[in-house]
């Protein structure tokens, strides 16, 4: 959400006379976009300032000004804090008011001409209006996939989690917004979008009747765009998977089976406490239905290990859960306290060297699955659509339907299209194939030579 953020900061920008540069050294406005889900987030913001500050300084020196914002959910969540530790900080922006940017520009120029700096411009209220509302109608960054935020905030107040605090209340925008952004972003020559939300299928818009939609209905409304060939989406929430989006799933070729659904943790207990709103059983019973739908789908997942007072037998839980599940991919931590949130305040809090023992093992057990899942990718065939140049004379880098980086010999293509390909050759992260002709492998005449090279 945040590169999808920063984007759209770039085009509010740009009438200013702004444009994305390569070098801060050079820049005459620096934004820092930052996020606070990571542990110590704040102390790596505060870092990079004091970097900047000596920038700021030494192109002070030579007469050119560098304003210095930080934006997103360090900003929202340090605000004040944030302008008296670092005073030579000339805009703070919470993530829901980046449409505001041109006047806490020439806010931050009219201090700095007067000579002010008893106090940079702050922002970090939740405005009425959307944000989305004052956003460029066309989207002026090109490639082939891009990401498309349509809903934001969090209801949820998992008890670990500080978005419901940073992001404020679920949003979610009209359809017909989306659909304009959605074909501006084609005509440029997306052919895959990601659609973003903090609980993304959460998602409720009113469609051009003024009735809600959910995100079953928006995925087909969107399908129906000439030239859109994937659609994809994330983050989901086990809670807010429904029949229509279940459906989806199974009628709409250009929804991809691969879905990203986190449950954090495989002990019911566990789930309580972080206030999830759901148990393992019926966890694994929206798995079920989803498979039943599409049978060749793929999941990717969250997990925390060590939230206080979690047993080993909480853990074994978790891992009996991966097992039944056979995950392709999954992002796993260990649980670190949030200033604000429930959990930092409870009781039982789960050694270090637990954590990092449970850690190890965890991984271990979703790295085996990943393989797995890797190697039985060998010997199929599935469209991969190319997104950028490869390493070697004619090679081209794109993605499967299930997101797995293809490496692929294909003279005659080009970055944008889409290919048939078959699977020789499977890496951790990757995997190699040849096109697909006439209905059979063509052979990679490089593949010999790169071999004895």
């Amino acid at each position: 959400m945040n590169v999808y953020d920063s984007a759209r900061m770039a085009e509010i920008l740009a009438p200013l006379g702004y444009a994305p540069g390569d070098d801060p050294e050079d820049a005459d406005m620096v934004i820092l976009n930052t996020c606070h889900i990571r542990e110590k987030a704040s102390d790596k913001v505060y870092s990079e300032l004091g970097r900047l500050r000596k920038i700021k300084d030494a192109r002070a020196e030579n007469g050119h000004q560098t304003v210095i914002a930080v934006a997103g959910c360090v900003a929202q969540a340090e605000g004040e804090e944030m302008l008296r530790r670092a005073p030579y900080v000339d805009i703070v922006l919470g993530p829901q008011t980046y449409h505001r940017l041109p006047e806490m520009v020439a806010r931050a120029h009219r201090a700095s001409a007067a000579g002010n700096r008893a106090g940079g411009v702050l922002e970090t209220d939740f405005p009425v209006e959307s944000k989305f509302d004052h956003f460029p109608p066309k989207r002026s960054e090109t490639g082939v996939s891009a990401f498309l935020s349509i809903q934001e905030g969090c209801d949820k107040f998992c008890t670990f989690c500080v978005v419901p605090y940073t992001r404020g209340a679920e949003f979610s925008r009209p359809v017909a917004q989306i659909v304009a952004e959605a074909e501006s972003l084609v005509a440029g020559g997306v052919r895959e979008l990601t659609l973003l939300g903090q609980n993304v299928n959460a998602y409720h818009g009113l469609d051009d009747g003024g009735h809600e939609i959910g995100l079953g209905p928006l995925a087909r409304r969107l399908a129906e765009i000439d030239g859109l060939a994937r659609i994809r989406y994330t983050t989901s929430h086990p809670r807010d998977v429904d029949d229509d989006l279940i459906a989806a799933h199974g009628d709409l070729d250009a929804l991809m089976p691969c879905l990203h659904l986190p449950v954090q943790s495989g002990s019911d207990r566990i789930l309580e406490a972080m206030n999830r709103g759901h148990d393992v059983e019926s966890y694994l019973r929206t798995i079920e239905k989803l498979r039943a739908a599409r049978p060749d789908l793929a999941f990717s997942c969250d997990f925390i290990v060590g939230f206080p007072a979690e047993s080993d037998t909480d853990f074994e839980a978790t891992l009996d859960l991966i097992r039944k599940v056979e995950y392709a991919q999954a992002y796993s931590f260990k649980y670190s306290s949030r200033p604000g949130t429930p959990a930092a305040n409870m009781a039982l809090q789960v050694p270090e060297d637990v954590k990092d023992e449970r850690l190890a093992r965890l991984q271990a057990l979703l790295m085996e699955q990943m393989n797995v899942f890797n190697e039985t990718s060998l010997g199929t065939t599935f469209d991969v659509l190319f997104e950028r140049l490869g390493r070697h004379e004619g090679q081209l880098v794109g993605r499967s339907p299930y997101n797995q980086a293809v490496h692929v010999t294909a003279p005659g293509y080009a970055v944008g299209d889409m290919a048939s390909v078959f699977v020789e050759t499977c890496k951790t992260h990757s995997l190699g194939g040849v096109l697909i002709e006439d209905g059979r492998p063509v052979p990679d005449p490089r593949a010999e030579e790169r071999l004895s090279a």
